[in-house]
């Protein structure tokens, strides 16, 4: 079970620190997706956003990195797609990060996939 804090689960805190690293690199339409309430979900959240182009989407990737390792000192478990830089797909087990080209968020759609996950709100 997560540890929580008023409520607020680590693994939400988690999510929210990896939209706060996209927003520190400009990242665009930043969505986070709680799928607790979903059996079948391969995580507790998805953080999705996009970038302008492959080397932006790199940069938002290690914005993410910087902004998780300094507050937790957590490492992604795994980190996909960062030769190409067309998806990047960070693995921290209780949320995965999507950083797509806006025409690859296009195609794959995850929102939609996932639609019965609740959307967050992202302070900002």
């Amino acid at each position: 079970m997560p540890k929580t804090l008023k409520n607020i689960t680590e693994s939400e805190i988690l999510a929210k620190l990896a939209a706060q690293g996209m927003e520190n690199k400009k990242g665009v339409d930043i969505v986070i997706l709680d799928l607790r309430g979903i059996q079948s979900a391969p995580t507790a959240f998805f953080v999705i956003c996009s970038g302008n182009v492959p080397s932006h989407v790199s940069a938002i990737s290690d914005g993410v990195f910087e902004t998780i390792k300094k507050a937790t000192g957590y490492n992604p478990h795994k980190v996909e797609g960062y030769n190409n830089a067309e998806w990047i797909l960070m693995d921290y087990f209780d949320i995965v990060v999507h950083i797509f080209l806006k025409d690859k968020r296009e195609h794959y759609r995850l929102e939609e996939l996932w639609a019965d996950g609740k959307e967050l709100k992202i302070n900002n």
